[in-house]
């Protein structure tokens, strides 16, 4: 079983600056992935031609579940609200996507609130004083899946860059899988590295590469962490692909 986590950019290439939906499509294709977590997308937004970020990814990868939770109603960087899960058919959104060829038994959704409407101070490399910063809502989506050792749990996410808060977003992502069928997997990108990662979950990590910047990474951002009797089969790939600053995080696995 290959899983695999992917901050897409909203499909956007950082070296031509264009969206363009089969690039996006080959590079889902590429990863051969049989669950798959996808970070910042897009639905029906202008910037990426109205598309559904998730459908395209879900058909490229052949995956006949699929669900994309929307983290904020608008236009990131732009006007937006927090997505409440009631917004109108063809509203633009953003957020998360968690795709499976396995079936799905069911699906939850964990909504995580940012560290203040109305800004955080943060410091920056090369600046002489703090610069306010609003970050956005964060979501998690969970399912319980049906997969070739029985059912699991996956569960896609993307946390705050705020250090600290982002902490207490994967603990509380944890707390909210409680119950779920083990071996859990939460994936996606954390936004802190491995090692806190593994610290704040109390969960193990089984893809080691750095992922980000994408050219030339020297951190990892994403990450594969699991409990339960899920273990590697192999070592992790960082896969560069022509969209995103992300690289994929891609490893095969097994179960008990």
């Amino acid at each position: 079983m290959r899983i695999a986590s992917f901050n897409i950019l909203h499909g956007r290439s950082v070296e031509d600056g264009m969206v363009d939906v089969d690039r996006l499509a080959a590079a889902v294709k590429s990863l051969d992935a049989d669950v798959l977590g996808l970070q910042e997308v897009d639905r029906d937004q202008p910037r990426s031609f109205g598309a559904d970020l998730t459908a395209v990814a879900a058909e490229a990868m052949g995956a006949d579940e699929h669900q994309f939770v929307s983290a904020l109603s608008g236009t990131p960087g732009g006007t937006w609200m927090a997505a409440t899960g009631d917004e109108q058919p063809g509203s633009a959104s953003y957020g998360i996507a968690l795709l499976s060829r396995y079936p799905v038994i069911s699906w939850r959704v964990v909504r995580l609130p940012p560290p203040s409407r109305a800004g955080i101070p943060m410091w920056f490399p090369g600046s002489r004083k703090p610069m306010w910063v609003r970050d956005e809502p964060r979501v998690a989506v969970a399912a319980v899946l049906d997969g070739p050792f029985g059912e699991f749990t996956v569960c896609n996410t993307h946390l705050s860059f705020v250090p600290g808060w982002n902490a207490l977003q994967l603990r509380r992502v944890v707390r909210s899988l409680t119950g779920t069928p083990e071996p859990l997997a939460i994936i996606g990108d954390l936004n802190m590295e491995q090692r806190l990662a593994a610290r704040v979950s109390g969960l193990r990590p089984i893809a080691s590469a750095a992922t980000f910047p994408a050219p030339e990474p020297r951190r990892q951002l994403d990450h594969v962490l699991v409990r339960g009797g899920l273990r590697a089969t192999g070592p992790a790939e960082a896969v560069q692909l022509p969209l995103s600053d992300h690289r994929a995080l891609v490893v095969s696995c097994q179960g008990p």
